[in-house]
Order: C-alpha cells, then sequence, then structure tokens
C-alpha cells in the first residue's frame, strides 16, 4: 500500500514540475487542455446569432469542456432556460445528468481568473454559492447582461460576446415568462439553440 501512494506521489509531483496542462483524475489519467483564443456562434431561433470568443489561456477546463461539447453537437437543439433582465441569460441544461462536473476556475476556488463579470462576458453556471459548490460547473453557461462585477472570484468567466449582445438584448426583453429566479416557467417559451459551431476570427 506504501508504495502505491509512493508511485501515486511521484506522478502528481511529476505532473507538477513538468507545467503540463492537464488533469489527473481517477477515471481518466489525463485530459489536454486547450490553449488560445477559440471562437463560436450561437444561432438561437427567432432571434439571431451571437458569436463568443473563448480564452482558454485564462480558463482551460471550462473552455476545454465546452469546446468538446460544441463539438459533440450537446448544445445543438437545447434551450436557453434562464432568462433573467439586466442579469443574464442561461442555457445548456443537462436533463440527462451524464455530463461530469468540472473544477471551478476562479479565486474562491484557488485558482486565478481575472476575467470580470462585465456586460457581455460568458461564464459557467454551478450550483452553490460564495462558499460552497465550487466544483459543480458542467454543461450550462450564461451571458451577462449588465456588469453584475459581485460574481467576480466565484464564478469561472471563460470569454466575452464579440457580436450579437442587441440579441442577448432582445431575448431578455421578449421572454418574461419567468419566476423570480429567472427561470423560464413554460418549457414552449424557452428559446431554442439552434447550433452552437467553432468558426475562424
Amino acid at each position: 500500500m506504501k508504495k502505491v501512494k509512493n508511485i501515486f506521489l511521484v506522478l502528481i509531483i511529476t505532473l507538477l514540475l513538468t507545467g503540463c496542462k492537464s488533469l489527473f483524475t481517477y477515471e481518466n489519467a489525463k485530459i489536454e487542455y486547450l490553449s488560445g483564443k477559440h471562437y463560436v456562434e450561437m444561432s438561437i431561433k427567432d432571434f439571431g446569432v451571437i458569436k463568443m470568443e473563448l480564452d482558454a489561456d485564462t480558463a482551460p477546463i471550462s473552455v476545454t469542456n465546452f469546446i468538446n461539447l460544441v463539438e459533440e453537437k450537446f448544445y445543438d437543439g437545447n434551450t436557453l432556460h434562464r432568462i433573467y433582465k439586466d442579469f443574464v441569460i442561461q442555457g445548456g441544461m443537462d436533463a440527462t445528468g451524464t455530463h461530469p462536473n468540472i473544477k471551478g476556475e476562479f479565486d474562491a476556488n484557488g485558482v486565478a481568473n481575472d476575467i470580470s463579470h462585465v456586460r457581455g462576458t460568458v461564464s459557467m453556471a454551478r450550483a452553490g454559492d460564495t462558499t460552497s459548490g465550487f466544483d459543480t460547473a458542467s454543461t450550462q453557461f450564461y451571458i451577462v447582461l449588465e456588469d453584475s462585477t459581485f460574481l467576480d472570484h466565484y464564478y469561472a468567466g471563460f470569454g466575452k460576446v464579440t457580436e450579437g449582445m442587441e440579441v442577448a438584448d432582445k431575448i431578455a426583453e421578449k421572454v418574461t415568462n419567468v419566476n423570480a429566479n429567472g427561470e423560464v416557467l413554460n418549457e414552449d417559451d424557452m428559446p431554442i439553440i439552434e447550433y452552437i459551431k467553432k468558426i475562424e476570427k
């Protein structure tokens, strides 16, 4: 047992010393993370197109997770289920609950992240509050409609809208059948994400 612990320790130290952008877990020995800027386009049925720039240098785990979901077409046909005027629009719910959680990339979770939650920021949704649920992000993301810097240090911003904030504003204006938390009350009223796809800059 002591020998197994020593081997595990050596492996962890090796990963740290090499500075490799990888995460060791019991489920998969190694995940290679993206770096640099990545660009995606999201089409919302009856509303229009929103283009986003994702920053994998600041949030490699979140961007890699998001791009993987885009490539497997997870978001195509999904919905925006939370529309909170003057705050956020949020989507990407995993109805099956089968997608794994990822590490929350923000200061409160020991990860430096200088992406501020100003208008147009794209960030990962998660469960919990400022003291819990730090590693519960999975598939849901949101776009900030108005500066909400109180979210800084507790949520993983991973990109920004480059075109189409007027589309996000229009969604917030039109979809009003929501509860106090912005959750859309009728499924038929949830804007449909026709697709999210990678694009060139």
